[in-house]
């Protein structure tokens, strides 16, 4: 008879191999599976079956990824220095492509990042990379996600957080933007004497032709001094008046 006894180490190893084979892969992963260390196939999430020795597993985070670019100093287009920081957001789009062409995507990706912004600075001015951060911030995604797209990767966005300028450039900015509001201040308030100007002058005309109407100014001008007692009134004689003695001199 066959004595079934035999068989309980065999089913116990490999009842033991097959647990120790499922590897769990969770919804914002994929795996690559190696068999006998040549690429075999992309296992989507869920459980799956790794036979130990023979084939090999490498797991790959699917989701949005961050990588913070540190200060990088670069001298822009009009020789200034500067330092510039940026943060690029990134997608795995080809977990295989992430694995077998690039050695670390992280890394490759923030080395990547950092040439690239200092390339991107040295070809635009100051005052360019200051006033329009979306378009430097563009061209700097373009560039990487070029470079990028053989390793499966996709760049959704690159924000640059700060441009540190050195001190001395911070104060004569500081000097030009006040010399500016100075400006548009004596702009504005020349302007402001251009239509205070051109309304006297209208004011002055109406009452030059409207008979009576500088003598009755007159008086209401009198009228709202003479509110407080402590203002001292100066009469002032209209020319009217004088224009009527003038006529009654040469009547006589």
């Amino acid at each position: 008879m066959f004595d079934s006894s035999v068989l309980i180490p065999f089913v116990v190893i490999f009842l033991f191999i097959l647990f120790s084979s499922i590897r769990q892969i969770n919804q914002y992963e994929e795996g690559i599976r190696f068999t006998f260390g040549k690429y075999s196939n992309t296992l989507k999430p869920g459980w799956r079956i790794v036979w130990p020795v023979i084939q090999g597993f490498s797991k790959v985070d699917m989701r949005v990824k961050a990588v913070d670019v540190p200060n990088q100093e670069a001298i822009t287009k009009d020789n200034i220095s500067v330092a510039v920081n940026a943060v690029v957001y990134y997608k795995i789009v080809s977990a295989e492509k992430a694995i077998l062409e690039v050695e670390n995507y992280y890394y490759a990706m923030s080395q990547l990042a950092q040439t690239t912004m200092r390339n991107a600075t040295g070809q635009v001015d100051l005052d360019e990379l200051l006033s329009q951060r979306d378009k430097v911030s563009e061209n700097i995604r373009r560039v990487i996600d070029e470079q990028s797209d053989p390793w499966g990767i996709k760049v959704l966005n690159v924000e640059l957080k700060d441009i540190v300028l050195p001190e001395e450039m911070k104060r004569t900015i500081g000097k030009q933007a006040e010399a500016e509001r100075e400006k548009r201040a004596i702009v504005i308030k020349s302007e402001g004497e251009v239509i205070a100007a051109q309304n006297m002058a209208k004011a002055a005309d109406i009452l030059s032709h409207s008979d009576g109407a500088l003598h009755l100014r007159t008086l209401q001008t009198i009228n709202d001094v003479s509110s407080d007692q402590s203002n001292t009134i100066i009469f002032a004689t209209p020319l009217e008046i004088l224009r009527a003695f003038e006529g009654f001199n040469k009547n006589k």
